[in-house]
């Protein structure tokens, strides 16, 4: 059905911004110029990191939220004015106190459908997503799978021209995540929903390759479709096809690609200097990716992709820790592939004192709010220095709260190596650890 069905459009997405906060203020964009229009027949993924504004796309979409400035526009449909949306969750959203069959009627009861109509649609939709006998069951009784079948049932029981999920599998393990995907997959080919077309926001590269007939994606700071690519991988599709593998490689490269030979690079960090936004990614992490690729199995040179399989990571997390160690110079990332730098091999094979000093020399070299902190506690005579004046710098250059993210991610940093000391309680650096 999906690849078979005209090419007609659906939804238009024009020249779309977010702010945060209040646009009158115009602070910083979540989103910015995001075009995109969805076809009948195509499942579209909008695949990026977290805070790139893919379910803010999603939402403005469904009409949760009004855009600062743009157009989302509704082309007309012959059996209505405005085709029909339904959204599914990444929490489920399920109400404890009903039954299934009671959450799965709740969207028909709001558009005042006679009684015998909805519970006959409710139990049909309950049977498509493979739910049968489970009508009377509370959602304490069911599995996270099964909650979240029940979302998809109450989202096609109200006959939706188009399908938002937003993570509907992310909050699922592995083999559950895998068969409802299928599931819904089957549903979809075999035309037994009547959905025109499916938008899902997703951090899985693999996910997306598997699902998507078009992946728009998104790169960070603010939010903008940085890349459109189109799969036409036949379906279903093999993991270890060797083309599946290949575009999932390309996509990784994609979204770890230097846009200009500044070595800090846009999206993730941000930015010159201070202005640097830095991930709360912790040593420990940190740590273990090194030790995985210093390995035998990969012997200081890994895939991202062959990573993301082997530590079971998504790329909201994978990405950032290998950026990280891009960032401190303890990896190079090379189209698809991350190969550790010579310290980064002795740092996998050294003690926990030796671990510290490289660590800390990486810190003081390659991070410039570290370097500033040091610098303004070594000038000072007491050697110590409030938070707040580094969040304020910060505040500057970034949001609040990736201010806020930012500070706390160099205090972590600079506690393991042992560069300076920070106080909660005072809210204060210092040289020295008052304990």
């Amino acid at each position: 059905m999906a690849t078979t069905v005209a090419r007609r459009p659906l939804v238009q997405v024009d020249a779309l911004r977010h702010y945060y906060g209040a646009a009158a203020r115009r602070g910083k964009p979540v989103i910015e110029d995001v075009n995109l229009t969805l076809y009948e027949g195509e499942i579209v993924g909008l695949l990026g990191r977290s805070g790139s504004g893919k379910s803010t796309l999603l939402r403005s979409i469904a009409g949760l939220i009004t855009p600062d400035e743009g157009d989302v526009r509704f082309v007309s449909d012959p059996d209505r004015d405005t085709p029909d949306i339904a959204m599914v969750f990444q929490t489920f959203a399920l109400f404890p106190w009903l039954t299934v069959l009671q959450n799965v009627e709740l969207g028909l009861e709001a558009r005042k459908v006679p009684a015998q109509e909805r519970r006959d649609r409710a139990l049909a939709a309950i049977d498509l997503i493979g739910l049968d006998g489970f009508e009377n069951a509370y959602p304490k009784e069911l599995s996270g799978g099964m909650r979240q079948r029940v979302g998809l049932a109450r989202a096609i029981v109200v006959d939706p021209a188009l399908l938002l999920l937003d993570e509907p599998f992310s909050a699922l393990d592995v083999l559950t995540a895998e068969t409802l995907r299928t599931d819904l997959l089957d549903l979809w080919f075999e035309g037994r929903m009547p959905i025109k077309s499916m938008l899902i926001v997703t951090h899985n590269i693999e996910e997306a390759v598997l699902m998507c007939d078009r992946i728009l994606v998104f790169s960070s700071n603010p939010g903008r479709v940085a890349a459109e690519i189109r799969v036409d991988l036949p379906q279903p599709r093999d993991r270890l096809d060797p083309a599946f593998r290949a575009m999932v490689d390309d996509i990784y490269a994609r979204m770890t690609a230097r846009p200009s030979p500044v070595p800090v690079r846009e999206g993730l960090f941000p930015g010159l200097g201070i202005a640097m936004v830095l991930p709360r990614v912790s040593t420990n992490s940190l740590a273990g990716l090194m030790e995985e690729v210093d390995a035998s199995a990969f012997d200081g040179k890994a895939s991202l992709a062959d990573l993301a399989d082997e530590l079971q990571l998504e790329v909201d997390e994978l990405l950032p820790m290998a950026e990280t160690l891009q960032l401190l110079r303890f990896a190079d990332l090379g189209g698809a592939d991350l190969k550790l730098t010579p310290a980064a091999r002795r740092y996998a094979s050294a003690d926990v004192d030796a671990r510290k000093a490289l660590f800390a020399q990486a810190l003081l070299a390659h991070v410039p709010l570290a370097q500033h902190i040091r610098r303004i506690l070594d000038e000072r005579a007491s050697h110590i220095a409030p938070a707040r004046r580094f969040r304020d710098e910060l505040e500057d250059h970034m949001s609040p709260e990736y201010a806020d993210e930012t500070l706390r991610t160099v205090i972590l940093w600079g506690r393991y190596a042992e560069i300076f000391a920070y106080d909660e309680d005072s809210d204060q650096f210092s040289l020295e650890d008052p304990a």
